[in-house]
C-alpha cells in the first residue's frame, strides 16, 4: 500500500500549479487535488484570488478523485443487489461494510472541498467569474 504523500508548505504558486499539473498527467488526481488545496489556502491567505487556469485544476482535481469514488460505489451497490438477490447474507454483510467504508471516503472528499471553499474562495472572491465558480 502506498504511503501518503507531503505535499510541501513551501513551494510558490507557480511550483503548486506544475507540480497539480503534473500529477493530473500521471493520473493521481488526490495528489492533484492536495496541491490545489495548499495553492487554494496561500494564496487565500495573501489575499488573492484563483486564475481560471487554477479554478479549472481545482474542479478537474476533485471532479476525478469524486468520480471514481461514486464508479467504486455504484460497482459495489451493484455487487451487494446480486448477493441479496442470491441470499448470500455473509456476503451481503461484508459488501454493505465496503460499501459504507466507500460512502464514508466520499462523504469526507465532498466536506473537505466544500470546507475549503467556504473558509478560503468565497470569503475573498471579488471578480464575477471567482464568484460564480
Amino acid at each position: 500500500m502506498a504511503a501518503a504523500v507531503a505535499i510541501p508548505d513551501n513551494l510558490t504558486r507557480e511550483q503548486y500549479v506544475y507540480m497539480a499539473k503534473l500529477a493530473e498527467q500521471a493520473e493521481r488526481y488526490e495528489e492533484m487535488a492536495k496541491y490545489m488545496d495548499k495553492l487554494v489556502v496561500s494564496t487565500a491567505n495573501a489575499g488573492g484570488e484563483l486564475t481560471m487556469e487554477e479554478r479549472n485544476l481545482l474542479s478537474v482535481a476533485y471532479k476525478n478523485v469524486i468520480g471514481s469514488l461514486r464508479a467504486a460505489w455504484r460497482i459495489v451497490s451493484s455487487i451487494e443487489q446480486k448477493e441479496e438477490g442470491r441470499k448470500n447474507d455473509d456476503h451481503v454483510v461484508l459488501v454493505r461494510d465496503y460499501r459504507g467504508k466507500v460512502e464514508s471516503e466520499l462523504t469526507d472528499i465532498c466536506s473537505s472541498i466544500l470546507k475549503l471553499l467556504d473558509a478560503n474562495l468565497i470569503p475573498t472572491a471579488t471578480a464575477s467569474e471567482s464568484k460564480v465558480f
